[in-house]
């Protein structure tokens, strides 16, 4: 009997039994569909981490630390031995030129983070304003509104580049009321609009603490100074434009949100403007209250060159006396995690098909005994024990492909439902992407594991029915 004559038997006994085939695929399609969607899910959160990594700076980065300005933190990683270790040494130019020289590092770069305010018009806020270089700024991958450019370098004026969430945190002067009190966001056009920028905050405050009602009554006189010291005046107030802005809405979040940029040398060209000969204030002191000798940034960027060694320069940045903390490690432990999640809701899905395989096979043993006068004429006719077990697989391999054909389809809808559903309430909580996502490999694997489900449940009774003795099976009515 040829291939063609085996299909045509199987395709023709399946449609004899209409309501039963469609029994039997509808299990299969719920759980080709089960197994599809929940493993779908533990993807879309995995490809949605991957992706706030890459856009946080990627995995290849490590963030380092040194002594005062976060060292104590704790190590995001599978190897918790370094949770609260203290870095031994301030990040310093001299420090950057030694972690440039590590095997593996592609560049190194300072950071320097503090508190900031913006105003304009009757609006003000506190900032975390974040001093890079550019070649630092281009690595972590910021997602910018179109007409944005990194801030100009080699300028005695500051660029900005503003978080979009940013004017969610500003507050009316008088009343001190921002956006989540009224509802209202300052009429403030960012990428046009010029901005005042006040680098001693603390001196701000103090002078609104001192009755003064406005920033511009407070100019000329002596008030406070920031920090820990008393200034013989207030502070200055630098005019201040946006080069860009990141991309998205008040429903939008991601890593830079609340974030505000600026080119480090130019910020810190301002800060030794500001102070003078005073210390500046988060910058380490001699006994004697003098300024240190050298300019300690808050952190380091350093990129390596491959993944493969991220945990290797970690090393011997710690070695070196620093913290180290780097996606890669944060990822690392993550996957296993993953795995355990994805295996979880495979599993859950997979006892659907585990009920789907034992209605293949009920309907299977059923076709048997209904047919067994017709086993018997085709053994008598010659057909060979093969043949009639071959027969039998196809049909169980056709309920399998039909089902996990149907199955795979409405898994997609489902997926589909799922990240419209969630689109929405997935982007107010920090959560980018799809939460379900499907590749083409998980839908080819469903389908193969469908079929060959579905003709492991048909094995037994093929082989019932290649050992049927012919006269019986002719005599049996």
């Amino acid at each position: 009997m040829s291939l063609i004559d085996l299909l045509r038997m199987s395709s023709g006994n399946l449609k004899r039994r209409k309501l039963r085939t469609f029994l039997t695929v509808l299990g299969v399609v719920i759980g080709t569909a089960s197994i599809v969607v929940m493993i779908s899910l533990g993807l879309g959160m995995q490809k949605s981490m991957y992706k706030q990594v890459e856009e946080s700076g990627g995995i290849t980065n490590i963030d380092v630390t040194g002594k005062n300005n976060g060292g104590g933190g704790v190590i995001v990683s599978s190897d918790m031995m370094h949770q609260d270790q203290e870095s031994e040494k301030y990040i310093t130019d001299e420090a950057i030129k030694e972690l440039s020289k590590i095997e593996h590092v592609k560049m190194a770069s300072p950071v320097l983070s503090m508190s900031a305010m913006i105003l304009k018009g009757n609006y003000e806020g506190y900032i975390d304003l974040r001093g890079m270089r550019p070649e630092a700024l281009e690595e972590q991958n910021i997602p910018l509104i179109e007409g944005s450019r990194l801030p100009e370098t080699k300028t005695s004026n500051l660029e900005l580049i503003i978080g979009n969430l940013i004017p969610e945190m500003l507050y009316e002067k008088n009343t001190g009321k921002g956006y989540w009190e009224t509802g209202k966001l300052p009429e403030i056009d960012y990428m046009k609009d010029s901005l005042f920028l006040i680098l001693d905050s603390d001196a701000y405050l103090a002078s609104k603490q001192n009755g003064t009602s406005s920033l511009e009554q407070s100019l000329g006189k002596n008030e406070g100074q920031g920090g820990n010291q008393a200034s013989a005046k207030a502070p200055k107030k630098y005019v201040v434009h946006a080069s860009g802005m990141v991309k998205g809405d008040l429903n939008t979040y991601n890593s830079h949100s609340y974030y505000v940029y600026c080119d480090l040398d130019t910020l810190i060209a301002s800060l030794k403007k500001e102070y003078g000969t005073k210390p500046i204030p988060g910058q380490p002191t001699t006994k004697s209250g003098k300024p240190y000798k050298e300019f300690v940034y808050s952190s380091a960027c350093v990129q390596v060159d491959d993944i493969d060694y991220v945990e290797e320069v970690s090393a011997k940045i710690r070695e070196m006396g620093y913290t180290a903390n780097s996606n890669a490690e944060y990822l690392k432990s993550m996957q296993s995690q993953f795995a355990i999640i994805q295996a979880v809701l495979g599993g859950i899905g997979a006892v659907s098909l585990l009920v789907a395989a034992i209605g293949i096979a009920n309907t299977m043993m059923m076709s048997i005994y209904e047919r067994t006068k017709e086993i018997g004429v085709i053994k008598v006719l010659g057909c060979s024990l093969k043949n009639i077990k071959q027969m039998f697989l196809i049909e169980a391999g056709f309920i399998g492909l039909l089902g996990g054909v149907i199955g795979n389809i409405l898994s997609m809808l489902l997926s589909f439902g799922i990240n419209t559903i969630a689109g929405s309430m997935g982007s107010a909580m920090g959560f980018e992407g799809d939460i379900s996502y499907i590749p083409i490999w998980l839908i080819l694997a469903s389908l193969g594991f469908a079929i060959l489900v579905g003709m492991a449940a048909g094995y037994f009774p093929a082989l019932r029915a290649m050992r049927l003795s012919p006269l019986a099976a002719i005599r049996n009515e």
